[in-house]
């Protein structure tokens, strides 16, 4: 059961509705090419589809593009950042510095970072219904588990792919993807922070923006860069105001077809928290940054990464809070219910709407625990991460596979090792804090006689428990980290590491946490929303788009700008507007570089744009193509309005943005000296 990003825009009566916008997150089987060809008279056949798939990259949490045929990476910038940061000090920062390899032998190992190419599809929607047909909830939800694992399992030893069961519809279609995977992925260039992410987080969710959010990133095979067949050649020209544009991404997640009593779940038991314990945490970030310039350097890429979930979540709730959008969710979802009761094909359907509801009560009376015990909330810090993942990895390893969590199945263990042995800097003034911060706020929410609390902080306070944890542990070295990885449970057993004895002595209670979650409600929620979609699929069919799930997807939209009260909002920014924003003053500080090549550079150079295409956060680093699958910017963001594109897509004012292809150009030629990546970009 999802329990972050919920969603309301279900277009219930659809030839009304949904043809109004161009809204629409759609699987590459299911691309309604007919709509565009009637809409737009643009053609996008199989052949188009097949090129732009093979020439889309996921990365970790963010999607990018091949634009060469030497493995040219294209993406954002932020999707860098832990690349940057893992190669920076306290001394030196390439957040703050950016970095161009002098040559291809100069690129810099991004080690945590893969780069996965979607080349097969299948459904596979048959297996899992066989395997839970006449189950109840609970043994249903274990043997759909066991089910996907296996599938995922002999997909990868009969292909040589990284594969990945997918859930689409909430349970009402089952693929197993199968992915090409890059484990050498390497840094090429990305520019200073200062004008990647100019006017930081005032400006975040805005537009007019003035922000070079793109780097470029090469993979490599056998330690050679990746020869690929398929890649995006780049159109530096860029798009025209109202020309018919395409993004092909990963958007992580929406829910537009959540019901009501999961709205109203996220909107009373997840968000508030949830924005107060962020609020706080991001206070300390500053006042910590504030200390020194080290202080400064080493807190700029978790506080840019808090600053930016905070507001998301901020205007999450205010979409929630919205009754009229609420009544309308309502409203569809009654006529959803009546027209489902009406077709006798559907007769022994139950009530899934009030199955869902009784699981988010069950589900309200343990959040709190829940988060802070096995959701994260109470042990933030990357040691514990570590700590967890070896201590849970030692046992789960010992077991069947189709028994482990879904986590530790085998076809996840090489993600983990890879993680585990990357020479990741951990600083431990920064752990402390986090780590300090989520005790006090375990003890306040979880109450001092919580047997946790309790134990944990009988003698401690939670500065001086987090400093011991923290300055006693040696996770922070790779080596110790894979050689406890490598012992298994022997190595576990014996390790006197605090993180490890920490992470040991709460695995019992927060493994019963996690089985009475899983039982009492995703078994619960899983089962009601595959019943949901049965009825969907019944009165719809597949005339309508799935959830956003972090799989990949292609939407289309125009570009264009909106009206904002008495305002129109232009969908292009030029270079001239970010020297006459610039006040010399962090976030508005544009880079010494850029002040010195400012005679030489075009200032009518367009910057970014803004368009109607349907993203959300995972579509970071998107290509935005024209109608002949050329790349005609790289996605960034979305103006404020977009946030509620979780729940539902307004087609007045959400709009997303782009880096403009033209100002990339500008600043590889005349101020970075990039000769090499640019003529490699140009060449056709």
């Amino acid at each position: 059961m999802r329990r972050v990003i919920a969603a309301l825009g279900f277009c219930a009566s659809l030839a009304s509705t949904c043809g109004q916008a161009d809204e629409g997150m759609w699987t590459y089987d299911n691309f309604p090419s007919a709509k565009v060809r009637e809409t737009y008279g643009v053609d996008i056949d199989q052949a188009w589809l097949d090129q732009v798939r093979q020439s889309t990259v996921r990365l970790s949490g963010c999607t990018a593009s091949f634009v060469s045929p030497d493995g040219l990476i294209l993406t954002n910038h932020h999707c860098v950042s832990s690349c940057l940061a893992e190669n920076s000090s306290k001394e030196s920062s390439l957040l703050e510095d950016g970095f161009l390899a002098a040559g291809r032998e100069q690129e810099l190992r991004c080690s945590t970072q893969v780069a996965d190419v979607l080349v097969s599809m299948e459904d596979i929607t048959s297996q899992v219904a066989a395997a839970t047909q006449g189950l109840d909830d609970v043994a249903a939800n274990d043997a759909r588990k066991r089910t996907l694992t296996a599938l995922e399992k002999a997909c990868e030893e009969s292909s040589g792919l990284k594969c990945q069961a997918v859930t689409l519809y909430d349970g009402g279609q089952y693929f197993l993807y199968g992915y090409k995977r890059y484990t050498d992925v390497r840094l090429a260039f990305a520019p200073e922070a200062g004008i990647a992410a100019f006017g930081g987080d005032p400006d975040n969710f805005q537009f007019p923006r003035w922000c070079l959010d793109m780097s470029l990133l090469r993979a490599y095979e056998d330690g050679a860069p990746a020869k690929v067949d398929h890649h995006l050649k780049v159109n530096f020209e860029g798009p025209q105001a109202g020309e018919f544009v395409l993004v092909s991404g990963h958007p992580g997640s929406t829910d537009r077809l959540l019901t009501v009593s999961q709205l109203e779940s996220l909107r009373s038991v997840d968000l508030p928290p949830s924005l107060l314990r962020g609020s706080e945490l991001r206070g300390r970030y500053i006042q910590f940054a504030k200390d020194s310039e080290a202080n400064q350097r080493i807190s700029a890429d978790p506080l840019f990464g808090l600053e930016n979930g905070l507001k998301v979540r901020r205007k999450l709730l205010d979409a929630l809070l919205d009754e009229d959008l609420m009544q309308e969710k309502r409203e569809r979802e009654a006529s959803l219910r009546g027209d489902a009761a009406a077709l006798a094909s559907l007769e022994g359907l139950g009530d899934p709407w009030q199955d869902i509801a009784e699981a988010n009560q069950r589900y309200a009376d343990m959040a709190n625990e829940y988060g802070f015990l096995e959701g994260g909330a109470g042990f933030s810090s990357r040691l514990f991460r570590y700590a967890r993942a070896l201590v849970r990895g030692a046992a789960e390893r010992s077991k069947p596979d189709g028994e482990r969590l879904r986590e530790f199945t085998d076809t996840a263990l090489p993600r983990l090792r890879q993680q585990m042995a990357a020479p990741v800097p951990v600083y431990p003034e920064l752990e402390t804090l986090t780590l300090s911060f989520s005790l006090e706020r375990m003890r306040e929410w979880l109450g001092p006689d919580h047997p946790v609390v309790r134990e944990l902080l009988a003698t401690d306070s939670p500065d001086t428990l987090a400093s011991s944890l923290v300055n006693g542990s040696r996770l922070g070295d790779s080596a110790e980290r894979l050689r406890l990885w490598e012992g298994g449970q022997e190595a576990i057993d014996a390790s006197d590491d605090p993180m490890i004895r920490l992470a040991r002595s709460l695995d019992e209670r927060s493994r019963a946490l996690r089985k009475r979650y899983e039982d009492d409600v995703e078994a619960v929620v899983d089962n009601a929303e595959e019943r949901i979609a049965r009825a969907r699929f019944e009165l719809y069919g597949t005339e309508v788009y799935p959830d956003a799930t972090f799989t990949l997807r292609l939407n289309f939209g125009t570009v264009q700008g909106w009206q904002e009260g008495e305002r129109s909002i232009e969908p292009f920014t030029r270079l001239e507007g970010a020297y006459a924003r610039a006040t010399g003053q962090a976030p508005f500080q544009i880079p010494d570089r850029w002040i010195a090549a400012r005679d030489q550079l075009d200032l009518s150079t367009p910057f970014n744009l803004s368009t109607n295409n349907d993203i959300v956060g995972g579509n970071s680093g998107s290509p935005l193509l024209n109608a002949r699958g050329e790349v005609v910017g790289v996605m960034f963001d979305g103006n404020i309005h977009s946030i509620s594109g979780a729940y539902w897509f307004d087609t007045e004012k959400n709009r997303s943005v782009a880096v403009h292809p033209a100002i990339w150009r500008e600043a590889l030629d005349k101020v970075y000296g990039a000769n090499a990546l640019l003529e490699e970009l140009d060449a056709r």
